[in-house]
């Protein structure tokens, strides 16, 4: 099979993202040993997950979005993002976009258009029903995630204890995300172990909504935005709190075009 793809990444969480609007990629390509492959650093392409842009009737596209472990994912702030980006280069939106993602409809914004890097604003779905503990919160921003408030998040050990949390029993069998963040001077810093990617990424833009909103919740930050620092980039999360639903959140950060390659291989069962 030969493959055009494209490779995005928002603040170092790199996708593979492949335009669909033909339907030619049939139900054999999503298999979790082909997808797993195509996301493998050494045998494939290589990335934290894979997104298909798929053509939609009712808005501008449909993201379909699967981790770097095969599986089906939830919903990924940063690639929301960079599919709206991969979107504008293909010329189906101009600055706006209204998409169809696997936790419903989301609206994303080109704020800045340098051409390889755009900084984009994404709104995420509302968020209500968060559950706080002495040691953590855990709340769902389109995943799961778990937040804890942890001191020197620089020097943390995020695979060996994300992971802990991450197979706990208490999240079993589905799992969570894990997020390990710190109250900077100027907002937050952020580190996330992320289920399905089995590792730590770079950056999760799912993790740093949640995790600004339980800073808020736990009376740690007192405005309704929030700078946030991970090690792959910095964004801004804004947000409205009205009858205990946080709601009109904004996840902004940047989304940058990495190349485009051809791939021919056989499908993986």
């Amino acid at each position: 099979m030969k493959l055009v793809f494209h490779k995005y990444h928002g603040a170092g969480n790199d996708f593979i993202v492949i335009d669909n609007r033909d339907k030619n990629i049939t139900q054999d390509f999503f298999s979790i040993t082909n997808v797993n492959f195509l996301c493998n650093r050494r045998l494939g392409i290589g990335a934290d997950g894979l997104m298909i842009l798929n053509p939609s009737n009712d808005f501008d596209f449909k993201m379909r979005y699967f981790n770097s472990d095969g599986k089906e994912g939830s919903m990924c702030g940063n690639g929301g993002r960079c599919i709206t980006s991969f979107a504008n280069d293909l010329g189906i939106i101009n600055n706006e976009a209204k998409f169809l993602a696997i936790d419903g409809v989301h609206d994303s914004k080109i704020l800045a258009n340098s051409g390889l890097i755009k900084t984009i604003s994404l709104k995420m779905q509302d968020v209500r029903n968060i559950e706080i503990n002495e040691n953590y919160s855990f709340l769902n921003t389109g995943s799961p995630h778990h937040v804890s408030f942890i001191e020197k998040v620089k020097e943390y050990d995020v695979f060996n204890e994300g992971r802990k949390i991450r197979y706990s029993d208490k999240y079993s069998p589905e799992g969570t995300n894990v997020n390990f963040v710190e109250l900077i001077e100027n907002g937050l810093f952020v580190r996330t172990y992320e289920r399905g990617v089995e590792e730590e990424t770079l950056s999760c833009g799912t993790g740093v909504t949640a995790s600004t909103i339980a800073a808020f919740e736990n009376g740690l930050i007192k405005s309704n935005s929030c700078n946030i620092q991970t090690l792959g980039g910095n964004f801004e999360v804004s947000f409205e709190k009205k009858d205990g639903i946080y709601q009109n959140i904004y996840l902004e950060g940047p989304a940058t075009f990495v190349f485009k390659g051809e791939i021919e291989y056989n499908l993986k069962d």
